[in-house]
């Protein structure tokens, strides 16, 4: 037994047998909850299914079940939970406190540990997305399809819908690839007086499909004053491994991203907010993984405390303001892992209230998940597409042209949703806006 353990004693359930699922769990965040409801009205898959049990009460009250030893872990208890997109919008309804995300995520990696992934999980979602080499050469057929517009006479042959299941899925969501560029610099230098020392974390399935979002941060970065360090020993954030079940490999990427950046950076700057939310969890994942000492808990949660997003740290540096006129007419679409796990709301509706041009229209159920959530969209294509169809309808209630939102997954999802129903609007992310007005506007 490590000497991590004795950090986590209050982790022991008090009753029942500690080979149960989830006993590993802190049981007074299970007592948190005391039940009454007003998260239901905020969770997506309530609101679709009408399901208590889809909602986070009854997820609580299942898992604490299963931990108290009174129900069954059942195929049917665990599709409730599989269900649950972990868009942590309860979090931000609960009146009480309840860290829904402490209870659903390390349940599920135990609740995992006794499954086999299948083929699509060891292959692709733990062989390819963490890794953006292996992704930008795996992406390299595609690119060229689009770039002699093969794609759209395969799209026209209906070839896509022979694809098994999740194959199709990504094939479908799979947004326009730019020209392949080149990796970033090691270190790019601040314009004008320096403010600030920053790290950019590049990511992994956001570097192979939206590199130009990472080269457009580290400009608004250079031009708000910041020396911006790429760490080239940086990796995936882990979220796809632990989101699955798979802790201990998560593990092992998040000590590789601790190692690698400076320890006198003044932020580590991340513009995907499921990766960002990931980040700013590693003290808990550590906590939550069997075998992790306490040095190293120390190591991930100082790593996690540096951790900004690109629209939290600008608001908090001061923008300098963007003078290019960019006439857009846009809605801001909430990233559920930047609004309800990182807490930032406001920063990125300021930020855009300062570029020229821009009318930025409010929308509807704007927090409410579009689908995405991380490979949730791929693994359940129903409830996802149910969601992403819901979001549409209120973007194009507000008449906008343009739809802005900071996660590459929600850009990816509204994408190709869009592209299906032949709507004609571009999803960009925040800091491309403040690139463009920076860079001169359009």
């Amino acid at each position: 037994m490590s000497s991590g353990t004795g950090a986590r004693g209050s982790a022991a359930v008090e009753a029942g047998s500690s080979t149960r699922v989830g006993a590993g769990i802190d049981y007074n965040l299970f007592l948190d909850c005391v039940h009454c409801g007003l998260c239901t009205s905020a969770c997506p898959t309530y609101l679709e299914t009408g399901n208590e049990n889809d909602g986070p009460r009854g997820r609580i009250y299942l898992m604490r079940g299963v931990v108290d030893g009174r129900i069954d872990l059942t195929s049917g208890v665990r599709r409730h939970l599989d269900l649950c997109l972990d868009c942590r919008s309860c979090e931000t309804a609960c009146p009480s406190g309840v860290q829904y995300g402490r209870l659903i995520e390390p349940f599920r990696v135990d609740m995992q540990k006794s499954e086999r992934p299948g083929w699509f999980q060891r292959l692709v979602l733990y062989g390819l997305f963490p890794y953006p080499g292996r992704l930008r050469w795996a992406l390299a057929p595609a690119r060229l399809m689009q770039r002699l517009g093969l794609d759209r006479v395969i799209d026209w042959t209906g070839l896509p819908k022979l694809l098994p299941g999740p194959l199709g899925r990504m094939y479908r969501l799979l947004p326009r690839l730019g020209p392949r560029g080149g990796m970033l610099p090691e270190v790019l230098p601040a314009e004008g007086k320096r403010r600030a020392r920053v790290g950019l974390f590049s990511g992994c399935v956001g570097e192979a499909m939206f590199s130009e979002t990472n080269r457009a941060t580290a400009r608004v970065l250079q031009a708000n004053g910041c020396d911006v360090i790429v760490p080239r020993g940086q990796g995936c954030c882990g979220a796809i491994h632990y989101h699955s079940g798979s802790s201990d490999p998560a593990v092992e990427m998040a000590r590789q991203n601790v190692d690698a950046f400076p320890d006198d950076l003044d932020a580590v700057i991340v513009n995907v907010a499921g990766c960002g939310s990931m980040l700013k969890d590693y003290g808990h994942m550590g906590e939550e993984t069997a075998g992790v000492e306490d040095s190293d808990i120390k190591s991930l949660a100082g790593f996690a405390g540096r951790v900004k997003d690109i629209s939290e740290f600008l608001a908090e540096l001061g923008l300098r303001d963007p003078t290019g006129e960019v006439p857009w007419r846009a809605t801001y679409h909430d990233a559920c892992h930047l609004v309800h796990a990182q807490k930032v709301r406001e920063a990125p509706r300021e930020l855009l209230a300062r570029v020229p041009g821009l009318e930025l229209l409010p929308l509807p159920e704007s927090e409410v998940c579009c689908g995405a959530a991380g490979s949730y969209n791929l693994t359940e294509p129903e409830m996802a597409d149910a969601l992403v169809a819901r979001k549409l309808a209120h973007i194009e209630s507000t008449g906008a042209d343009v739809v802005i939102t900071g996660n590459a997954g929600c850009s990816m999802q509204l994408q190709a949703a869009l592209g299906e129903l032949g709507r004609r609007l571009r999803v960009v992310h925040p800091v491309e806006v403040l690139d463009l007005s920076y860079r001169g506007g359009a």
